[in-house]
């Protein structure tokens, strides 16, 4: 039997109401709920042969980890997990357009969850993760996903220095954020198979990371502020990966 999960906020679950509804066991609405969006989700979800629970919101606040929930959880069935294995296939199905967002040592679930969000907008093929040193993709990751977690494969790699190997090998260029490079991220082309790395906030790649990169890119920013969010980070960087990409074709 698959392992199955909770998921929450109105963004995130009417995001797998409608393009996966044979993902969703279950949709549970707090009895105390007076959103009308709620009342419309839950109506889509009996449209689509969802059964439909109601629950004190503090069933919903326990099952929900303390995310905040907006009065409505689904109980989803977990895709399969995937790992460093699963690489080539990827590679090989995206051909030209392949582009992963690998993201080291970013523990914060909002920000994964905002990152995989990106990701899905932005039409990438994976978001590569270390097993050791990353959020979990719980409750709040998936709603600041808002259904992006159920688009975007994740992989949780054993090794990521050996998994950025294995990319270079099937034919990906690797561009890693670096604040000190010398290189702006507008420079470099991004039109072929790509993967884009993040390192924590704050901390940056780790070095090893950074050493299995191809080039080391910076994005331009006012002197008035050190960095920018990762999750704000990335999105700026996959779309500029679309951009180039969208203008090419």
């Amino acid at each position: 039997m698959s392992a199955t999960s909770w998921m929450g906020g109105i963004h995130a679950v009417a995001a797998v109401v409608d393009n996966d509804p044979a993902s969703v066991l279950e949709l549970m609405v707090a009895r105390e709920a007076k959103n009308a969006r709620v009342e419309e989700l839950a109506a889509a979800a009996r449209g689509a042969g969802i059964a439909v629970q109601r629950a004190p919101r503090a069933t919903l606040d326990r099952l929900g980890e303390g995310a905040r929930h907006q009065d409505v959880l689904a109980r989803v069935r977990e895709k399969p997990a995937l790992d460093e294995r699963d690489l080539p296939a990827l590679v090989e199905g995206a051909g030209a357009a392949a582009l992963f967002l690998i993201l080291d040592g970013v523990t914060d679930p909002h920000n994964l969850g905002a990152c995989l969000r990106s990701a899905a907008a932005a039409d990438a093929t994976a978001v590569i993760v270390p097993k050791d040193r990353s959020a979990p993709l719980n409750v709040a990751a998936k709603k600041s996903a808002a259904g992006g977690a159920e688009i975007v494969p994740l992989l949780r790699v054993t090794n990521l220095a050996r998994s950025m190997e294995t990319l270079k090998q099937a034919g990906v260029w690797i561009v890693g954020l670096a604040g000190e490079a010398d290189r702006s991220l507008y420079a470099h082309d991004l039109r072929g198979p790509t993967a884009l790395v993040m390192g924590a906030e704050g901390e940056g790649m780790r070095r090893l990371t950074g050493e299995r990169c191809d080039f080391l890119a910076r994005i331009p920013i006012s002197d008035n502020m050190e960095s920018l969010n990762v999750s704000v980070a990335a999105g700026v960087c996959l779309f500029e990966a679309r951009r180039q990409r969208t203008h090419a074709s």
